[in-house]
């Protein structure tokens, strides 16, 4: 089975000869169908909102395209929320989830309207001493141990960092009613890159029946749930994609039998998808440099681990097509390597694809989340383009590719040298 690019290698000859490789690629059209499929997998809710996961894919175009099908953004640093308002997000548009916080950065959260998610208990008071309790507020859930669905165990939120224990989510909302917090929210991610249609149905039940204890404990207003990210998209070939729809039906099946019945019919869901809204419709283009034989046989390219970093970084699969080689059997072992200083520089290791030739077109499927965002300037390598594919077929650059002025832009020369 192949995947097959959003874009053709007639398409891509023409935006290559507009644009240098490397660069990151997305498309216009699938963004926007999958945010209104999303849209309609929760419209049985009243005040759903997908909150976007802005450290995914941090570009306003790519933004404001989200903006224009109903999301808000998901932000967790003082920077992403300077993005997100210059792009037009205010208010309860945006979502503050943040951990080890600096104070700036909840003044900065306070001041734009955001909704400020707290990590730890401890943060209720360092919160109110930087900025002030707002009215609305939401702390974030760990519940420890394994968590499980149907599939089986699918990660362990007892070692992870991140959120309260449920002691202390009572305790917060106490002290957060005491300072004068008037609406509250719960917040929790227990797995990432899930591709079970179960997942989120699961950690709904166990936030909407843990929303009916912290009521019943402390009286707090819950308005809402926020089942965070850890949808996934299939990076290999023989993946089947989560049914979105399916999932949304199955989150409305807990929402009727725990919440409805407790009185909390109008407790609002939402999302903060990253890797779901935009992995399959990016890819990174690069071309073929080099080819070396040795004990292996490599393939060198104009991209490296600077710009995708998740193969070298977690050995994650993605797929790899070879413009105009589609139909062409794939016959030939690789390694497709980079040019960092670095052994792990490599997208695929001893991957079966048609024979290449210095000067082919790669395309690297679903970078559309967690690809440019990761980018570094190890080796002096500069980050690249970003390219939307435009629904009409014409191509818009979103982000120029970084130049040696820029690498060298944070140096004072005048103090060093002179």
């Amino acid at each position: 089975m192949e995947k097959r690019p959003f874009v053709t290698k007639g398409q891509l000859e023409k935006i290559t000869a507009e644009y240098p490789t490397p660069f990151h690629l997305y498309d216009e059209k699938g963004i926007r169908e999958n945010a209104r499929r999303m849209n309609e997998a929760f419209s049985w809710n009243k005040g759903f909102k997908e909150y976007f996961a802005v450290k995914a894919t941090p570009n306003p175009v790519i933004m404001q395209i989200l903006k224009e099908e109903g999301c808000g953004v998901d932000c967790s640093s003082d920077t992403e929320l300077m993005l997100s308002g210059a792009c037009g997000f205010s208010g309860h548009e945006i979502m503050f989830s943040s951990n080890d916080t600096p104070a700036a950065d909840f003044r900065l959260a306070k001041k734009m309207g955001a909704i400020i998610n707290l990590d730890d208990l401890t943060h209720v008071a360092f919160l109110n001493e930087a900025a002030g309790i707002p009215e609305t507020i939401c702390c974030r859930y760990n519940p420890g141990g394994k968590f499980e669905t149907a599939n089986g165990i699918m990660d362990n939120p007892g070692d992870s960092k991140y959120g309260m224990t449920y002691g202390q989510m009572v305790t917060a909302y106490r002290q957060l009613l005491e300072l004068g917090a008037k609406k509250f929210g719960i917040h929790a991610f227990l797995a990432s890159n899930t591709q079970t249609e179960d997942y989120y149905p699961e950690l709904a039940r166990i936030l909407f029946e843990l929303a009916v204890r912290l009521r019943d404990e402390t009286g707090a207003d819950i308005r809402f749930i926020n089942l965070s990210g850890g949808v996934g998209i299939p990076y290999e070939p023989e993946g089947k994609p989560v049914d979105i729809l399916r999932v949304g039906a199955g989150v409305k099946k807990a929402f009727d039998a725990v919440l409805v019945p407790a009185g909390m019919g109008d407790v609002a869901i939402f999302t903060e998808l990253g890797r779901f809204m935009l992995g399959p419709y990016g890819c990174l283009v690069t071309k073929v440099l080099h080819e070396k034989h040795t004990y292996k046989d490599y393939i060198g390219v104009d991209a490296c681990a600077a710009n995708l970093m998740r193969p070298a970084m977690y050995g994650s699969y993605h797929h790899i097509t070879v413009m105009g080689k589609e139909n062409e059997p794939r016959d030939h072992k690789y390694d497709v390597t980079g040019g960092l200083c670095e052994n792990n520089d490599k997208f695929a290791i001893d991957r079966m694809l048609p024979k290449i030739d210095i000067g082919d077109l790669l395309v690297i499927h679903d970078t559309g989340a967690h690809g440019f965002a990761m980018g570094y300037n190890y080796n002096g390598k500069l980050r690249s383009a970003e390219v939307l594919l435009k629904e009409d077929g014409s191509t818009q650059l979103i982000r120029r590719a970084e130049t040696p002025e820029d690498y060298f832009a944070t140096f004072d020369f005048m103090n060093l040298f002179g």
